[in-house]
């Protein structure tokens, strides 16, 4: 493949996506789509641990790495899905507000959204995964995740290699081993309670639909995955064309924008794992109008294994963690913090178990730490500090995700309850908000129902 044709093709990704961003983002407007079980004449479950999204088998990682292109070589495939999330939400104490218009301070029925994906094969080395969402509880439509890839297969050094460009909008989401934060656990969660704690690292949703990324990438021998890339910043207009809404911009990222990974990938047919490294190292200034700006290192190492047996009972274990390292130099400049050098570190850790491809059960760990700043963690955290920490337990049931079911490939859905405890929240245990509001009193049910067709 020559330097013109590479270019040609990055012209041609490029306007595919901005074309595809348009189309969604004029749709009345987490993920297994059954247009890839269409498009690949297989069922959810050979692509997505219990067949459902977003946990990815063997196959699944190098459906994703082929650039989203494999097929049953039959044609008529329309690359089109949706997806519904309608849930119920019970927190053990009242929440001081509501935590939205139209909700209440507890005990809330919602639909949380509807979501509309161009997902599939566009041509032989062009895919697409791009989602365009109805936020019913903020009752706006904007584009959300989005990944336009091209997949070339090759040799080098006498084995297959595939390399590949990926045009996206969210660090993370083009990674295809899916033990990232956009991708982790919990793969679903309550829109109306308190998520896990008030403080996050860049990587993890600081930049997501909010920048426009270009990175190429290398898959070597079914085993080695290495990946470099950049990322500018959405113009305001254009967030707003979007549906993201000016209001909400997160300022300019910086020209030396860097998001890299490297990962070693084994699998051994009946059990497979991944262990690997990434990072996103970047400049951010909030106001677009002053020269001011914050940077963020932010390096993670993660890891995943699978027991997948004959597919009857499948178990997994995947962990991440993270260390962004902030120099806050426009946040003390305007007495945003009290401090000019800060650490934020993220913990996950999660096991599941699936019987049948029907029955799961997860249970989950997540903590957050970070150094104290009374400014940058002020109202609502204790002690000027960002420290939550807890436990996720969730159980399911995914009827019809098999071969044979009575919606393949054309329908999927997951019914599941999913419990948060809390040891600390925003700096605390006890009394976290100054106003007598304990971490266990934001403990919350989530009983939720996903479907996708």
């Amino acid at each position: 493949m020559n330097l013109l044709t590479s270019a040609r093709l990055i012209r041609r990704a490029g306007s595919t996506l901005l074309a595809a961003l348009g189309l969604l983002a004029a749709a009345p407007a987490a993920h297994a789509v059954p247009s890839f079980a269409r498009q690949t004449g297989q069922e959810c479950a050979a692509c997505h641990i219990g067949a459902y999204g977003p946990q990815l088998t063997p196959y699944g990682v190098k459906f994703k790495i082929g650039g989203y292109t494999d097929s049953d070589g039959k044609g008529g495939k329309v690359p089109l899905s949706a997806m519904l999330v309608a849930s119920y939400t019970q927190t053990a104490k009242n929440q001081a507000e509501k935590p939205a218009d139209n909700v209440s301070v507890n005990r809330n029925l919602a639909m949380d959204e509807a979501s509309l994906f161009l997902a599939g094969r566009l041509t032989e080395k062009i895919g697409a995964f791009i989602q365009a969402t109805y936020d019913g509880i903020g009752h706006k439509s904007a584009i959300d995740q989005a990944d336009i890839r091209f997949a070339h297969t090759t040799e080098i050094a006498g084995k297959e290699t595939v390399l590949g460009l990926s045009v996206n909008n969210n660090p993370g989401v083009q990674d295809p081993f899916h033990t990232m934060p956009v991708w982790g656990f919990p793969y679903t969660s309550s829109a109306v309670a308190f998520g896990l704690g008030d403080a996050a690292t860049l990587i993890n949703g600081g930049l997501e639909q909010r920048v426009t990324g270009l990175s190429a990438y290398a898959f070597w021998n079914n085993m080695i995955y290495a990946e470099l890339g950049t990322y500018r910043s959405l113009t305001p207009t254009m967030q707003s064309k979007f549906g993201l809404g000016k209001a909400d911009d997160v300022g300019r990222v910086g020209g030396g924008t860097a998001y890299w990974r490297l990962a070693l990938f084994q699998d051994l047919k009946k059990q497979a794992f991944n262990v690997g490294v990434f990072g996103l190292n970047t400049s951010l200034q909030p106001d677009r109008s002053s020269p001011g700006s914050n940077r963020y290192n932010d390096v993670g190492v993660d890891a995943s294994y699978q027991f997948l047996g004959t597919r009857e009972h499948v178990a997994t274990v995947n962990t991440s963690y993270i260390r962004e390292r902030q120099t806050r130099n426009e946040l003390l400049a305007n007495d945003g913090a009290e401090n000019l050098k800060g650490r934020l570190n993220e913990f996950k850790l999660n096991a599941s178990y699936h019987y049948a491809q029907t029955w799961g059960a997860t249970v989950g760990r997540f903590v957050t730490r970070g150094t104290s700043d009374a400014v940058l963690y002020g109202d609502g955290f204790a002690n000027g500090s960002p420290n939550t920490s807890g436990y996720i337990l969730q159980a399911d049931w995914t009827p019809w995700g098999k071969e044979n079911s009575w919606g393949a490939p054309w329908a999927n859905v997951r019914f599941g309850a999913q419990y948060t405890m809390y040891n600390k929240f925003n700096g605390a245990k006890n009394n976290y908000d100054g106003n007598g509001r304990d971490a266990k009193d934001n403990n919350t049910m989530f009983l939720f129902a996903w479907t996708s067709f």
